[in-house]
Parts: structure tokens; sequence; C-alpha cells
């Protein structure tokens, strides 16, 4: 024993390794204890709470974030007890502790408020609302306030002296995070006006997006187009350049028909009386022809010998068709009666007289809208010939194979 204290007393440098072995040992055992202490503790919190899970908060790594902290207090309070150790050194291994628990404790703060962006994110009345830009900005300001004191705790200084020193750096670090600026500006303004929300339909066409709202960020929107791709959109975009929301139509339950069926000009014409009797047999149009007949009859009456050749009023083949139409659209049982509904004739053009049909589906599923047109125009595409009316088609190739036959017999 006198041996190994007069070794020492010869040799200074090994107690010091010693302690300093010992130091690393009890960090070592205290990290063990605090983590294995920590999760016990926490489970038996969080078992509470239903929508906190212990597995979930354990993989969010705020529990390990915040026992690395241990050893490092451990090290920093013990590193001045180490004999022999220089000044100079167990003040700067102090000086790195505390900046390492620093580092830590933001680190866990970080995974805090990723932890609370996804239980966010699980709650019912959420409404599409994204949090995430904000989370993004926080932990921004969190590791920025962090590295201030990091830097102030390995010079031993106060940190108000580094923050003095940022004024001049301020038109620097404006230009270097203009970016985040800018974006945090648009996240802010697109949250107030709720201008876009996660599970919104959009359409951008300037950026090829065309599709749900998936995830809003900091700098960016992500877009699932229809064909599964995703676009990503920089967050600016839509405050700055023109975008579509379809929430409107979704909220309202009725989704939109507007197209229109050219019809052949040439086949426009006065419908005969025949015609008119056969076309009354129609159930949609019968009350129509009827109050229109007994109308043109009251008129023609009034005019004099010499006008009922030409001031004479008829029936016309194209008007009865679009009365016919309006009376098939109310009736239908799969439009939204309560809604704008328009059948009108367009401005006529070199592709036929355009008879647009306005109005609404009663729901604003894809399929199931798509299927209700389809069936709409598929019906009246086919009753057109009963109004001896044709829709207009430019001539193909098998029209003129067609009349070139027709001639040359």
């Amino acid at each position: 024993m006198s041996n190994l204290r007069a070794i020492a007393v010869d040799n200074p440098w090994i107690e010091t390794i010693f302690w300093l072995a010992l130091l690393l040992l009890a960090a070592a055992f205290v990290n063990y204890v605090v983590k294995v202490a920590l999760v016990r503790i926490l489970h038996r919190l969080i078992g509470a709470f239903h929508f906190l899970q212990g597995a979930e908060v354990v993989r969010s790594g705020v529990i390990a974030r915040i026992a690395n902290a241990a050893p490092a207090l451990v090290i920093s309070v013990g590193i001045v007890q180490v004999p022999g150790l220089p000044a100079a050194v167990a003040t700067v291994i102090g000086n790195v502790a505390n900046a390492f628990i620093i580092l830590v404790f933001a680190m866990a703060i970080s995974a805090a408020l990723g932890l609370f962006h996804t239980i966010w994110n699980r709650r019912q009345d959420g409404n599409g609302r994204s949090i995430k830009g904000y989370v993004q900005v926080a932990t921004i300001a969190v590791y920025g306030i962090a590295a201030i004191l990091m830097v102030a705790a390995v010079i031993d200084r106060s940190p108000m002296i580094l923050l003095s020193g940022l004024g001049a750096l301020t038109a620097v670090l404006i230009l270097v995070f203009q970016d985040t600026l800018l974006s945090l500006v648009a996240s802010v303004q697109i949250s107030s006006t709720d201008m876009v929300k996660v599970g919104d339909w959009i359409e951008m066409p300037a950026q090829n997006a065309d599709g749900d709202v998936i995830e809003i960020a900091l700098h960016t929107v992500k877009v699932q187009n229809w064909d599964k791709t995703i676009t990503t959109v920089p967050i600016r975009n839509l405050v700055t350049q023109p975008f579509k929301n379809w929430r409107g139509m979704q909220e309202s339950g009725g989704r939109r028909i507007k197209r229109a069926i050219n019809i052949d000009q040439n086949t426009i014409r006065y419908l005969t009386d025949d015609e008119l009797r056969n076309l009354q047999q129609m159930k949609p149009i019968r009350a129509y022809i009827e109050r229109k007949t007994r109308e043109l009859s009251e008129w023609n009456a009034l005019l004099e010998p010499a006008d009922a050749s030409v001031n004479r009023r008829r029936l016309t083949n194209i008007g009865t068709f679009r009365a016919y139409v309006e009376s098939y659209l109310k009736a239908h049982s799969l439009l939204r009666q309560d809604m704008t509904m328009i059948v009108r004739q367009l401005p006529p053009e070199a592709n036929g007289l355009p008879i647009e049909i306005y109005c609404f589906t009663d729901t604003i599923a894809w399929v199931a809208y798509e299927a209700i047109q389809s069936d709409i125009f598929d019906h009246l595409y086919g009753v057109l010939p009963e109004f001896g009316l044709a829709v207009f088609q430019a001539p193909s190739g098998s029209d003129f194979r067609t009349l070139s036959a027709s001639e040359e017999a």
C-alpha cells in the first residue's frame, strides 16, 4: 500500500487519470439510471391520457435527449473536483459539457414539438389546418437560441454580449434567411385567411398541380395529383400566383355540369303538325306544347291577313328541344333542384349552335359525377333525332369517300 502511495506521489498524473475514469463511470451510471427512471415514470404519467402512447413518446426521442443531459451535468460538476487537472482544461471541459446540456435540451424541445405536431394531426377537429410551418419556425428559433447560449457557454461569456453584436449582422441574417422569412409571412397569410387546408383540392396550372393538398410546411406545399404524382409548390406562390380551390364545391355538396351540344344549324326548322302530334306524346313536353300552341294561336289570330304569312309564329324544333331538356333536368332525381339550372343558347359559331346545359349534381364524388353527366348527355344525343335535329360534326375521311362515291355513281 505504501508502494502505491509512493508511486502516486511520484506520478501525480496517475491519480488524475484514476479520478477521471471514476468520473466517467459515474456519468455512465447516472445516464443508465436516469434513462430507466424517466421511462418508467413517464409511462405511468402518460397512461392516464388516452391520446398519448408511451411507445410513441419514446420513438419521438424526447426521453433519450433529456436523459443525455444527466451525464453531462455530472461531468460539468465533477470535472473541477479532479485533482491534478489544470484549471484551464477543467474550465474548457466544463464549458463544453454545459454547451452539450443546452444542445440536448434544444433537441428535446424540438422532438417535443414534433410530437405535438403528430398529436395535432391526429385530432378529429383539426379541420385540415396545418401547423407544420409554425412548428418548423419554432424549431428554428429553439436552435437559434441554443446556438447563442452554446457559444456563450463555451467562451464563458454572457449571452447578452453576443446578442449586442447581432445588430450589425441583421442585414446579413435577413439576407441568409430571406426565403424562410418570406415563407413564414406567406404561411401566416394562408393560415389566417383560410386559403388552403390539408385535404383541399387545388388546381394550379402554372405549377402543374391538380389534386389534393397532403402537406403544408414552412417552405412548400405538397399536392398529390390525380395521377398519384407529387407536385411540390413553394408556399409563396400560393400568395403571389392565382390558383383554384375546389373546397367551396366540396362543401356545397353539388358539382357543376357545364357542357354544350353543338347543333347542326342546317337542321333547325319549324315543326310540322304531324311532328307536333308525335312530340306531344312525350310527357316532359306535353304541357309545354299545349301552352305554346294556345299562345301562338292567340297571337296569330290577331294578325291581319296580309301579315299572316310573314309574321305568323310557329314552334321550332330547337325551341321545343330546349324545353324538353329543361323539363328533363327538372325531373332528374340526381340533380340539385335548389341550385342554378339553365338550358340556354350560346352565340352560333362555325361548329354549330351550342345549346349549353348548366346544372349541379347531388354528389361531388368524381366517378359518380362523371356517370351522371354521361347518362344525361347519352339521353340527349339519343333523343335529338326525335326533334329533327342533328349534332354538328366536322367532315371526316369517310364522309369525303361517301361523297366521292355518290358523285361517281
